[in-house]
């Protein structure tokens, strides 16, 4: 992958180089210098932007439905007209508190709205409230875990800046050519206008694509367990912003900060990263100049591009919103919000290894969406055993969960009845075998486990008397593979336990049998 972003590198130097620099001999191919890894390091923060789950906008009563028909979810305070007032929806401030909360951070007891000219078709009022100085919380952190060469988990403590509220701009859809006039044209879709957004911005502390990744991965979980959040990144709910520079190792002050907007996947972050990472050292290494400016990724070519030169706050020339008050937030406001928060995924994956004796995988795996968490915590309330309950829902629970696009609420096995099942496999009742014969009824129909496995008379035979005869019978049957066994082809051994299992329509003691054929054979 690096020779492959090396090729690319040079192909997009080549072509600024022709553009900008048209007096320098190009008639030389340029060669880029491989840079040794341990020269260098990157500094990332990320800015990200979510979108509320409120029903409506943050200044007005318009919905914020996804997919309805274009400019219908529109009224005169969205669309800017002249002497309207906005009005800041409660919601929007409950659910930005209490992800600040979630975050960590400090909960501005007095904040404000701003306005920030932005110039863009997709703003009607041509302009963004928004907040600037006085930002609705400050200062927080979230955990991230990466896993060593070893597979040991490792925690790292990435800084929050601030979080604060804002409103989204409409949609550019750029919809092609004029047939008539051949020009190429774009078309505004106004109804995202005005739809809540909260932007958390992060400390540079991140040092590499997959620390990227995983931060705005453990940040998007954050806000679903919250309710906040729909999280949906296809659909813009959840868009991420890199700021990235690499310096030489030891040195203190950043290099020149370049930006990737609009990143809508994880995977998109991480290769976007590790890119710009490789291109930012290349021209450092062959004397080039790095400007600060905004870039996208092109997801096909694999690579990023130029957008535009970056702005700086004072191109925004922010003011106070003249027409929104400030807003104070009461400390018993701000407490009560506080114990209405849920147990946090890394509060959660700590838990589960402490408690339950999980590996820090699979501790993972389950809090990776709330409501599995939830799903294996009624398992475990009803006594079933905390691994065995782990490895049913990753396992088969999960593959018919992805074969069938299913969320595990939606699945008529129940907990209680999981739980009941992992017992009748303890007890000796079934084996794994018929247990996992019969999961696919149980899936899609419910009920009890143990009834179930009673109505079909499958309860497991673990009578020695009764296996023993089985055996007999197996033994005798197969005199030819019973002399090859004895003459040191110990393997049958897996044959004879297959013909009983037959026999006894999977209904055999798997341990018992096992030791009834090895004692019946080496006789």
């Amino acid at each position: 992958m690096r020779s492959h972003f090396r090729e690319l590198i040079a192909q997009d130097r080549a072509k600024i180089e022709a553009k900008w620099l048209p007096s320098r001999n190009l008639s030389k191919p340029m060669t880029i210098a491989a840079p040794v890894k341990t020269q260098y390091e990157a500094v990332i923060g990320l800015e990200t932007h979510c979108q509320l789950k409120t029903n409506t906008k943050v200044f007005c009563n318009c919905s914020t439905e996804f997919g309805t028909v274009p400019n219908t979810n529109v009224c005169p305070i969205c669309m800017g007209m002249p002497g309207v007032l906005p009005v800041l929806n409660q919601k929007v401030l409950e659910y930005a508190v209490k992800a600040g909360l979630a975050l960590n951070s400090q909960i501005a007891p007095f904040s404000k709205f701003d306005r920030k000219q932005y110039f863009y078709p997709d703003l009607p009022k041509n302009y963004q409230i928004s907040q600037y100085d006085l930002p609705i919380a400050e200062h927080g952190w979230l955990e991230i875990e990466l896993v060593d060469d070893q597979g040991n988990p490792i925690r790292k403590r990435i800084g929050i800046t601030r979080l604060h509220m804002e409103e989204d701009a409409g949609k550019l859809v750029h919809a092609g050519s004029d047939r008539l006039s051949g020009s190429t044209y774009s078309l505004v879709d106004y109804n995202r206008t005005g739809v809540p957004l909260v932007e958390i911005v992060s400390e540079p502390d991140l040092r590499s694509g997959q620390e990227a990744a995983e931060y705005a991965q453990e940040l998007r979980r954050i806000l679903l367990y919250l309710g906040v959040s729909d999280g949906n990144m296809q659909e813009g709910s959840l868009r991420c912003d890199v700021n990235i520079s690499v310096r030489p190792v030891g040195q203190a002050e950043f290099g020149t900060k370049v930006e990737i907007k609009n990143m809508n996947s994880f995977n998109a972050i991480q290769r976007a990263i590790e890119y710009e990472i490789e291109r930012q050292i290349a021209a450092i290494e062959t004397g080039d100049h790095i400007v600060m400016e905004t870039r996208l990724w092109e997801e096909g070519s694999q690579r990023t591009i130029s957008m535009r030169v970056k702005e700086g706050s004072s191109d925004y020339r922010y003011f106070p919103e003249p027409d929104l008050a400030p807003i104070e937030v009461s400390t018993e406001q701000v407490n009560q919000w506080r114990s209405e928060l849920p147990e946090l995924p890394a509060q959660k994956r700590h838990r589960y290894e402490t408690d339950h004796g999980l590996s820090a995988y699979d501790a993972r795996v389950l809090t990776d969406d709330r409501s599995v968490a939830e799903y294996f915590e009624a398992a475990i309330a009803a006594n079933a055993n905390a691994k065995q309950a782990a490895n049913w829902i990753m396992g088969d629970i999960a593959g018919y969960l992805n074969t069938n696009k299913l969320s595990i609420t939606e699945i008529a096995l129940k907990p209680n009845s999981l739980a009941e099942l992992i017992a009748l496999i303890q007890d000796g009742t079934i084996s794994g075998k018929i247990a996992k014969d019969i999961l696919p009824e149980l899936l899609t129909s419910g009920g009890s486990a143990k009834e179930l496995v009673e109505r079909k008379g499958l309860i497991q035979i673990s009578d020695t008397g009764a296996l023993e005869a089985i055996i007999e019978q197996v033994v005798t049957a197969n005199p030819k593979e019973l002399e090859q066994y004895r003459n040191g082809k110990t393997k049958l051994i897996g044959f004879f336990v297959g013909q009983v299992l037959k026999q006894t329509g999977g209904r055999a003691d798997p341990k018992l049998t096992n030791q009834l054929l090895v004692k019946k054979l080496n006789n």
